[in-house]
């Protein structure tokens, strides 16, 4: 294919969700033709409207700046028939044993590739961006579209795995200016083709790494193991910290984290991972070792570092609440700019608190909604403006995500909090350049050091 054609390319993505709504308004925001298709005809229509079908920043300036390139609709014909590239984004859901399940991606590619061989389409490529169990590609992905086709995979049409590593909150940046691409394929002139789609689409130059379908599968789910044991060395270097008189975790990482080797990133003190990625690629990494005898041992101490981390902060929580107080809960998506509460700290902890009879106060810029069915009501509120939660009886305040407007809320009413001396648990530091400034106010960054920072005053109300 020819520079000129990759620029007419056409393009249908398949799943109007989270990712696959970013992934169509980027790539029409950068010129190619593009016509989303989902089962949920409320996306759908949004689109057709110029609405973003979903919550997340950027991506109604997006479509604004696609404009007429960016279509929709709710017929595989008509996107099969405007598209010569198509890209896979539906859900595929964690199974008991760590697998991801194909329920929603093997009909969809079926149902195109039915009607691809209807329209007698020459050389289309299926390209899959959903996380997927390594081996699905080359084990059902390909025996399905050759039996459907009837012809030859990376001869007659090519099949690629490009999963995006993007984080909710971002992720229009991240398709933009990602650190690099990933390309599984069925052949070389498929991977050349996608190739040219990303040099198109992305603003930077990132590296595209190119390799076989099985190589990329594995490559995704590792990439996302390294940074959650990144995550959880940090996690239990923090827990020790809380032991040791005088020790810093903030200190040690931002010095440790000047070897080019461990680098900065994800090295400060904080919560565990969360979200829908982190915990079921580590799972799914373990999952794959198991079936070829092989023990992650890596992948399964994250976890429990992981869990241990919540544990800590229930334990500290507890130490410093009574059963009659109620406890300020900030922060219910699993990370800031996002309405996802998939494995959040802040939801395990409400859920959690509750358990064990106290009352919370909780609130979240976006995920208020999505959490109202999940927590026990008669335990937990959820308010819509968190100045209520620092206006209220609340003696102690959590900080559990990591919000820009929290730091921004404490400096602006701390002068609001309780008559009583307060205290904030704060694992993030946010609020770390605020809350010195205010005599009273019991600041707690460790966890599991609360017995030694606990004030004689606030015991006596414990």
């Amino acid at each position: 294919m020819t520079h000129s054609e990759i620029k007419t390319c056409r393009v249908a993505v398949y799943g109007l969700g989270k990712l696959g709504a970013c992934i169509a308004a980027t790539l029409a925001s950068r010129g190619f033709q593009v016509i989303g298709y989902d089962v949920d005809g409320r996306k759908t229509d949004a689109v057709k409207k110029g609405i973003a079908p979903i919550e997340e920043p950027k991506l109604q300036e997006t479509i604004a700046v696609a404009g007429p390139r960016l279509k929709a609709t709710d017929q595989i014909e008509e996107a099969v028939a405007q598209s010569d590239v198509s890209f896979f984004v539906p859900s595929t859901p964690s199974l008991p044993d760590g697998s991801f399940s194909n329920h929603f991606l093997i009909p969809a590619v079926e149902s195109v590739a039915m009607a691809v061989h209807r329209q007698r389409k020459p050389r289309h490529l299926f390209v899959v961006n959903s996380t997927l169990t390594p081996g699905t590609s080359d084990r059902v992905l390909r025996p399905l579209l050759e039996k459907v086709l009837g012809s030859e995979c990376g001869k007659d049409f090519g099949l690629c795995y490009n999963p995006e590593f993007i984080a909710l909150g971002d992720v229009i940046q991240g398709l933009l200016r990602p650190d690099f691409v990933l390309i599984g394929e069925s052949d070389a002139l498929s991977g050349v083709l996608l190739e040219q789609v990303y040099k198109q689409l992305c603003t930077n130059s990132p590296a595209i790494e190119r390799m076989s379908n099985i190589n990329a599968e594995l490559a995704k789910i590792s990439l996302n193991c390294a940074v959650t044991m990144k995550i959880s060395f940090v996690n239990q270097l923090s827990g020790v910290c809380a032991k040791i008189p005088g020790a810093d975790p903030s200190v040690i990482l931002r010095a440790i984290g000047k070897d080019r080797r461990i680098g900065l990133d994800y090295l400060k003190p904080g919560l565990g991972f969360g979200g829908p990625c982190f915990p079921r690629d580590n799972r799914l990494f373990q999952y794959i070792a198991q079936s070829v005898g092989v023990e992650a041992a890596l992948s399964h101490a994250t976890d429990r570092v992981n869990e241990d981390v919540n544990q800590r902060l229930l334990e500290t929580v507890l130490a410093l609440s009574s059963g009659e107080g109620t406890v300020g809960v900030l922060g219910l998506a699993y990370k800031p700019f996002t309405g996802v509460i998939d494995c959040s700290p802040g939801m395990w902890l409400c859920e959690r608190l509750a358990a064990n009879g106290r009352k919370i106060l909780a609130h979240d810029y976006l995920a208020g909604a999505n959490a109202l069915s999940k927590l026990p009501l008669e335990r937990v509120r959820i308010c819509d403006d968190p100045g209520e939660v620092i206006r209220s009886e609340c003696q102690l305040f959590i900080i559990t995500c990591p919000w820009p407007g929290y730091k921004e809320l404490f400096n602006s009413k701390m002068n609001q909090l309780p008559a009583k001396e307060a205290v904030i648990v704060d694992p993030w530091r946010l609020l770390e350049a605020v809350v010195p400034r205010f005599n009273g106010v019991r600041y707690i960054t460790t966890l599991g050091s609360a017995a030694s920072v606990i004030s004689p005053e606030l015991a006596a109300h414990v």
